[in-house]
């Protein structure tokens, strides 16, 4: 068909029909066919709730790797059903302020606004001139319900020493319980005193961190504090049906899933309240998978740091864990070992800084003795929660502007955990009124600040989901949800009021915000991607293929969900663009991620050239993303 050739409803259909994979785009010397997913005309791939806003955005590159694939609308789009084709509504997509250039993208590009769509069903918008549509996507109230059960059960999938086996994992990604051999996690040594055998302690269980096997304490208080808070803010979007061990028994899998994390950290704890930090290899471990690997583990023994993490940890748990009647023991033995870690780390002479030696490789879990005072607020807040001490509220009252949001607008797009923590701690009854005032209105303040965190403005970003150009480093993707997760924060506190937009109600400019970057999130961004892996068969045309993993290596049949046999489970999100990948070992000469606008500086690649700074995931990139979107899924809460 040429370009410009409108089709017929019947071979409409057909095309339709041909193709629900992904494919790219036909070169200029093929015949445009609307078989296959215009890589240009960008929709959330999985789908809309039926009374937002729905818009689709239209791509020209001008900069980056992808500058000469350029595309230019029609002037007529359609959204049309696709069982039948049938045209549901029409209209002519709207150029982006004015046809400008947006520097962070190198793109120039056009809205098409459909959200009068409302009826549940799946649907694909239709270039008419060009013969060009978009991937499928649904319009219902449960888009999102199987994406956050997938997204949710990497927690599962990243397990240690745990058997992944049918009918909770699929055949290919079942692997027999990891690190749990002669000298391993079962009887890990201190790494401090390696030779004395008296120091060996079963440290087994927990999350691995990232694309390493290692486990940190520290770096732990994201995702655990982050789950916990997904879940008392929208326990409607998390039932006990996930396909983990767990499911089924009366307690929420988001729950359950964050016990066998913190069960962990309870091994982590020594009698005198104090926690070890960090447990791993102190070589670069390359088994795939993980059941095949033989290397000897170790631990870094107590240190403050760790100490106050779990001091948090325990309590906001034990807080939580109290709901059900069936965790009433475990959430009283977590409220004794908060207390324990809370009395060691005051009593301690000095914040210890300097504990992890790099001995055991990956991340350095130190935190210097600012971050240490910021978190003792963060133990001392959900402290306040599970015991009558006064103390504790006392403790806040005298130190909770040294916590992170007091040092950086955005509240809660870094260190999220302690923001949120904030807001919990002036929700709760009892304690100091005046103080939970005086929180709230220090949110609000940042609020006005604005400084293009809060809020929906159409000026800001083609993608419709704005980040500042600072923010495109190692794990991007964790402060773009948190640009989102402290959007919903204004509504979830009912702190609206501050500058909304113009006609707009004051609570649909922050949601609508948080929303806009789910939609990122689901390929709304210019390489039209979705950041979750192997997303295929839950209805996305494109999504990530490969990420650095320790599992999920080149070689081997999980490296690439569309060219080896399984790749890598659904759902994992990786890091995201990187706009100074070379600083972080990138070879300069590979572009992308080098060398381009900042939302292109990414890679879909595992290889050994320090893929790490850009597609390697962490369980706090997932948590953030996961908070954002059990804002958006609402189902019936499992019985307690």
């Amino acid at each position: 068909m040429s370009r410009g050739l409108t089709v017929t409803t019947a071979v409409l259909v057909t095309l339709l029909a041909g193709s629900a994979r992904a494919a790219t785009r036909p070169s200029a010397a093929q015949a445009p066919s609307a078989t296959v997913p215009n890589s240009h005309i960008l929709v959330d791939q999985f789908g809309y709730l039926p009374a937002d806003a729905k818009v689709a955005v239209i791509r020209n590159p001008h900069v980056g790797y992808d500058r000469t694939d350029n595309f230019t609308p029609g002037t007529a789009y359609e959204v049309r059903k696709r069982s039948d084709a049938s045209v549901v509504f029409s209209g002519a997509p709207a150029p982006w302020r004015d046809g400008t250039v947006q520097p962070s993208s190198g793109d120039q590009g056009w809205w098409f606004d459909f959200s009068k769509v409302t009826e549940p069903g799946k649907y694909v918008i239709f270039d008419v001139q060009r013969n060009q549509r978009s991937a499928t996507f649904s319009i219902g109230d449960d888009v999102y319900d199987k994406v956050l059960q997938a997204a949710m059960r990497v927690y599962y999938y990243q397990r240690s020493a745990f058997a992944k086996k049918p009918p909770y994992a699929a055949p290919c990604w079942a692997d027999p319980a990891a690190y749990l051999g002669p000298n391993q996690d079962s009887e890990a040594s201190d790494v401090t005193d390696p030779g004395n055998k008296s120091k060996r302690r079963d440290l087994s269980g927990g999350w691995s961190d990232a694309g390493d096997t290692n486990r940190y304490t520290t770096f732990a208080v994201q995702p655990v504090h982050q789950l916990l808070t997904a879940y008392e803010q929208h326990p409607d979007a998390f039932g006990d049906d996930s396909n983990i061990p767990e499911s089924g028994n009366g307690i929420p899998d988001v729950v359950d899933e964050v016990r066998w994390e913190t069960r962990w950290l309870g091994k982590m704890q020594y009698p005198d309240g104090s926690v070890a930090l960090k447990v791993g290899e102190t070589t670069y471990g390359k088994a795939s998978p993980p059941s095949s690997d033989t290397t000897p583990r170790f631990y870094v023994p107590a240190c403050t740091s760790a100490t106050i993490a779990a001091a948090g940890m325990y309590a906001h748990a034990s807080f939580v864990y109290g709901k059900f009647p069936a965790l009433a023991r475990e959430a009283a033995d977590l409220k004794s070992r908060a207390e324990r870690a809370w009395q060691n780390y005051q009593q301690a002479p000095n914040e210890q800084l300097h504990c992890d030696t790099g001995a055991i490789h990956g991340g350095n879990a130190d935190w210097t003795l600012e971050d240490q005072t910021a978190y003792s607020v963060e133990a001392a807040i959900y402290l306040s929660a599970i015991s009558d001490d006064p103390a504790y509220h006392e403790y806040v009252a005298a130190h909770y502007k040294q916590m992170r949001p007091y040092r950086e607008f955005g509240w809660s797009r870094y260190a999220p955990d302690q923001g949120e923590a904030l807001l919990f701690y002036a929700s709760q009854a009892g304690g100091p009124g005046a103080l939970k005032a005086q929180i709230l209105q220090d949110k609000q303040a940042d609020l006005a600040a604005g400084n293009q965190v809060y809020g929906f403005n159409p000026d800001d970003d083609l993608y419709r989901a704005f980040l500042h150009d600072q923010q495109y480093h190692w794990g991007s993707n964790n402060p773009r949800a948190m640009y989102g997760n402290t959007n919903l924060d204004v509504v979830t506190y009912n702190l609206q009021g501050a500058n909304p937009l113009q006609g707009a109600k004051p609570a649909d400019t922050y949601r609508q915000r948080a929303l806009e970057i789910v939609h990122y999130f689901h390929g709304v961004n210019p390489l039209g991607l979705v950041y979750l892996t192997n997303m295929y068969s839950l209805g996305a045309a494109r999504s990530a293929n490969e990420i650095f993993h320790t599992w999920f290596q080149p070689g081997t049949k999980w490296s690439d969900a569309k060219t080896s046999p399984c790749g890598p489970p659904p759902g994992y999100v990786p890091g995201g663009p990187n706009r100074n990948p070379s600083q972080s070992g990138v070879p300069p000469s590979m572009a992308p991620p080098n060398g381009q606008p900042p939302q292109k500086s990414y890679k879909d690649w595992n290889g050994p050239e320090a893929s790490w700074a850009v597609s390697e995931p962490g369980i706090y990139y997932q948590s953030a993303y996961v908070k954002l979107l059990s804002a958006f899924v609402h189902r019936a809460q499992p019985a307690h």
